[in-house]
């Protein structure tokens, strides 16, 4: 039997980020050896070095200018353009640092093919929709979809679908950025619910301020702007509702066990937490379940079903959808790098009680050095 002390780990992420910060704090109070910091800019620029018998957890590219910078070749991270470009040379990174970290003999915690699945939206909703596990409809499900070139295109789609309500979302977009969510209506109206910021000189920023597009043209525009970087459509599922507003749940997912769980609210459709939306309270989620006859255990099994469809990845944060009334789910997305939730620690019963998302992936990993399993 292998000792944990044996555990050498190194972790692909940008150095001082609350991401890095969080694993660091993780490995220590596990009492392992620190982990080793491989700088993003440093993998991205080609420079990156492994060592042998190294365990490797690759974690997000974000809050680095630099590194987002090299990631979307323009200088202003605040734009939504890009999302093509970040995803292109993001994969292709993963595919040079898992190259490299075989050649000295390290091994990377989660497979680079999985993460790549993860950050198209039309990949993974086809990929969950194989596995059986419900899944808002879409038209542009799957890497044989049709393109989507444009407003006109979703329009199409929309009317072929029998839709009148979706979320038009960046095919490679993440917290939010170049969502819309669309709503139509008879006469033509048309309006859309977003964090994009259009300017006047038709360019695209992500704001912190939830806004509403109320005429076709305008939606129109930012439809059309976002279509190169490639688009995803679905149905718009009616969430239910706690305490008024809007909710749904992300919950992390270990090793194949629901872990941590926690709920989002707004009083928009996007309940994003760093576009105004709030964590809800859990027990009230629990007993709105229970109300309508269902049980959270049979939730939490929908994000455990969801996150088996990836099985080359050990933690993923799935976006748990509860339709109104609570008495179904589905999933909206399935989130590689889903597991910064501060101060959130392990549902009872889950294997990580007492332990927050990054307490319980180093476990998880001590776990498989010492006993040759990943399950909880």
């Amino acid at each position: 039997m292998t000792s944990a002390a044996d555990l050498r780990l190194a972790v692909v992420g940008n150095t001082g980020s609350r991401r890095v910060r969080f694993f660091l704090e993780a490995v220590r109070a596990a009492g392992l050896p620190g982990a080793r910091v491989v700088p993003w800019v440093d993998v991205l620029r080609g420079t990156a070095e492994f060592r042998s018998g190294e365990t490797v957890r690759v974690d997000s590219p974000g809050e680095d200018p630099e590194v987002d910078r090299l990631l979307r070749g323009a200088d202003d991270p605040t734009r939504v353009e890009g999302s093509r470009h970040w995803y292109e040379t993001f994969t292709g990174a993963l595919r040079g640092l898992a190259a490299r970290a075989a050649g000295a003999g390290a091994a990377l915690v989660d497979e680079p093919a999985e993460t790549a699945v993860l950050f198209d939206k039309r990949l993974t909703h086809a990929r969950l929709r194989a596995a059986g596990v419900p899944v808002p409809e879409s038209p542009t499900s799957g890497a044989d979809a049709p393109p989507v070139r444009g407003w006109a295109d979703v329009r199409t789609l929309m009317a072929g679908a029998g839709l009148r309500r979706v979320f038009v979302k960046l095919a490679h977009g993440s917290s939010a950025s170049g969502v819309l969510a669309v709503e139509t209506a008879p006469g033509g109206r048309v309006q859309a619910t977003t964090s994009v910021e259009r300017t006047p000189d038709g360019h695209l920023f992500n704001s912190l301020r939830v806004r509403r597009y109320r005429t076709e043209a305008d939606v129109g525009a930012v439809v059309d702007a976002l279509a190169p970087d490639g688009l995803h459509v679905e149905r718009w599922v009616p969430k239910a509702s706690l305490d008024g507003r809007a909710a749904d749940l992300r919950v992390v997912v270990i090793d194949g066990r629901a872990t941590h769980a926690v709920v989002r609210t707004s009083g928009s459709p996007l309940t994003n937490l760093h576009l105004g939306g709030v964590r809800g309270d859990l027990d009230a989620a629990r007993a709105a379940i229970g109300a309508a006859g269902g049980r959270f255990a049979d939730a939490l099994a929908v994000c455990e079903r969801a996150a088996a469809a990836f099985p080359g990845i050990r933690c993923v944060g799935v976006d748990l959808l509860p339709s109104s009334g609570w008495r179904r789910f589905s999933v909206g997305e399935v989130n590689a790098f889903g597991d910064l939730l501060p101060g959130l620690t392990g549902l009872p019963g889950g294997g990580a009680e007492g332990k927050d998302t990054y307490e319980a992936q180093v476990a998880a990993l001590v776990r498989t050095r010492t006993t040759g399993t990943s399950t909880s």
